[in-house]
């Protein structure tokens, strides 16, 4: 079976999950993929904490994988972060939530008359700016601000943790709805590999998946809305940076959504990282420093300018999931990320946590 990675000449890192062994750390050369696993190297985390991953990942001495595996995340170790309302489009998205209270029969009515009042007066405003501060004004005179507006024009950015440490699925699993939610999409994203220093390493695909109406009731329910069982996924593998891709490649992305149902529905949509409002170096800056830290580094989603507003049933009530979905997140120089819909208390269960890890490592003489 071919790789979902594009053939490059790109650096890769990831992991697989192989019967009666545990978690393996894994590259993809000539488009074979090799078990690179070694006491240097138990754990992907421990590659992004030395001082040259890409060149460790190049020359690192591996034997073809055969037999039966699953893809896992590429992350391990690292916490895993998110950042929100990074994207004028999908700022007023927020806003159309929280103005209907996760109601979707509202949205349209509320779509229609904020795009009235805020027309394209949002865009190309950098976050925190004095043109920002008149806006936020304005739109406060008008009766339309909103918390999403504060952190998608204020100076601080939304950062939220997505998912805990070793629950991401990967390539070709089940993501998880929350069985309460009936309004929810994906989220189609870039996420930046950063280490315990804060230095931005690789980038991989992630589907942020969000329950609209939940957090729509109210944003002190984000967690319930984003961290659930089955809900985030990661992968196909890291493209670590060298010298074809770098932080500027990602400034560049193109990332492409499919959304194809059981019953022959069919959604595209796309977000470009060209539009983003806030730089992702920020948005790095923003999570890691000298007011957090984080020894095992962390994986961080940037948020996406896909907002789905095409009506799936009803008219008026816009995009929501059915179960059974095939969600294929891509870009050429990232690969394909495919995953399929269902009930979070569907998906298998998450019963593999970092105890578990530490004892397969170890019974395996890997630490």
């Amino acid at each position: 079976m071919p790789l979902p990675i594009p053939e490059t000449d790109g650096l890769w890192l990831g992991r697989i999950l192989v019967p009666d062994v545990g978690p393996c750390v894994v590259t993809a050369r000539d488009g074979t993929l090799l078990d690179i696993t070694s006491r240097d190297a138990p754990a992907v985390r421990d590659i992004m904490e030395m001082d040259d991953p890409a060149s460790y990942v190049a020359a690192a001495p591996g034997r073809p994988v055969e037999g039966e595996w699953d893809w896992l995340a590429p992350c391990d170790l690292q916490a895993v972060k998110a950042c929100g309302v990074t994207f004028a489009g999908s700022m007023v998205e927020r806003v159309i939530e929280e103005q209907a209270a996760g109601d979707a029969a509202k949205a349209e009515d509320i779509r229609n008359r904020v795009a009235a009042r805020i027309g394209d007066s949002l865009n190309n405003i950098v976050p925190g700016s004095a043109e920002a501060e008149k806006v936020k004004e304005a739109l406060k005179a008008e009766g339309l601000w909103s918390q999403y507006l504060e952190v998608g024009i204020g100076p601080y950015a939304e950062v939220f943790s997505k998912a805990q440490v070793l629950s991401s699925v990967g390539f070709g699993s089940a993501v998880g709805l929350h069985p309460i939610s009936n309004w929810n999409n994906p989220e189609p994203e870039v996420v930046l590999v950063v280490n315990s220093k804060g230095a931005v390493l690789g980038a991989t695909l992630g589907n942020d998946v969000n329950l609209r109406d939940v957090e729509g009731r109210s944003a002190l329910l984000l967690s319930k809305a984003k961290d659930n069982n089955a809900s985030c996924a990661i992968g196909p593998m890291i493209r670590l940076f060298d010298d074809t891709f770098d932080l500027d490649a990602v400034r560049n992305l193109e990332i492409q959504l499919t959304i194809e149902g059981v019953d022959g529905y069919r959604l595209e949509g796309s977000s470009s990282m060209k539009q983003i409002s806030r730089d992702p170096e920020d948005l790095v800056k923003q999570t890691i420093g000298r007011h957090h830290q984080y020894p095992d580094g962390l994986v961080l989603f940037l948020g996406t300018l896909f907002a789905p507003t095409q009506d799936r049933d009803a008219p008026g009530q816009g995009f929501t999931h059915k179960i059974g979905d095939i969600v294929t997140v891509s870009c050429p120089e990232l690969g394909q990320l495919v995953n399929s819909v269902d009930l979070s208390t569907s998906c298998a269960e998450w019963t593999f946590g970092l105890a578990d890890m530490m004892r397969n490592l170890a019974a395996r003489n890997l630490i």
